[in-house]
C-alpha cells in the first residue's frame, strides 16, 4: 500500500501535476502574486485588532444574564453533540438560561475562549463565573452539584 502511493505520488511530481494523485494528501495552491487584484487574493479574517472589545462585550454578558451559554447553534437547534447535551442538561434542571450562537459570531467563538481561557465549547457560566463545558456539566448534573449551584445562586427552586 505505502508502495503504490509512493509511486502515484511520483507519478504525479513527474507529469507536473499540480494536485497530489492521493486523495488522502490535497494540497491547495493560492497566488501570492502581489499584483493580483484584492478580489482574487485569498481572504483570512483577523481577530486580533478590536478583541479586547469582543471580551469587553463577552464579560457583559456574562454579568447580564444569570445563566449564559455560548454554544454552537441555538437551544432549538443545536448544531453539535455536546451543545445538545448542555441544553438538555440545562432544561432537565429547569433553569432559564441565554445563549450566544457562536457560528453566528466567529469573534465571539473567539472572545469567549480569551476570556475563560478554556479551548473548548459549549462554555456555561453562573452567576457571573466560569463553570465549564459539557464534560463538567454532565458531571456536575450527575453528582447533583449544577443542581445545588443553582440552588445557591437562587436561580432554581
Amino acid at each position: 500500500m505505502l508502495r503504490s502511493t509512493v509511486m502515484s505520488l511520483r507519478f504525479a511530481q513527474n507529469a507536473t501535476c499540480r494536485r497530489a494523485v492521493n486523495p488522502l494528501l490535497t494540497a491547495k495552491f493560492f497566488s501570492t502574486n502581489d499584483d493580483s487584484h484584492d478580489d482574487f487574493k485569498p481572504k483570512r479574517k483577523e481577530f486580533k485588532d478590536g478583541m479586547d472589545e469582543v471580551v469587553k462585550l463577552v464579560e457583559k454578558q456574562v454579568k447580564e444574564h444569570p445563566v449564559m451559554l455560548y454554544m454552537k447553534g441555538t437551544p432549538q437547534q443545536p448544531q453539535c453533540g455536546f451543545s445538545l447535551q448542555a441544553v438538555r442538561i440545562l432544561n432537565a434542571v429547569g433553569v432559564d438560561f441565554s445563549s450566544v450562537n457562536v457560528l453566528e459570531y466567529p469573534a465571539i467563538r473567539e472572545g469567549v475562549k480569551l476570556y475563560s481561557e478554556w479551548p473548548t465549547l459549549p462554555q456555561l457560566y453562573v452567576a457571573g463565573e466560569f463553570v465549564g463545558g459539557c464534560d463538567i456539566m454532565t458531571s456536575m448534573y450527575n453528582d447533583g452539584q449544577l443542581q445545588t449551584l443553582l440552588k445557591e445562586k437562587k436561580l432554581v427552586e
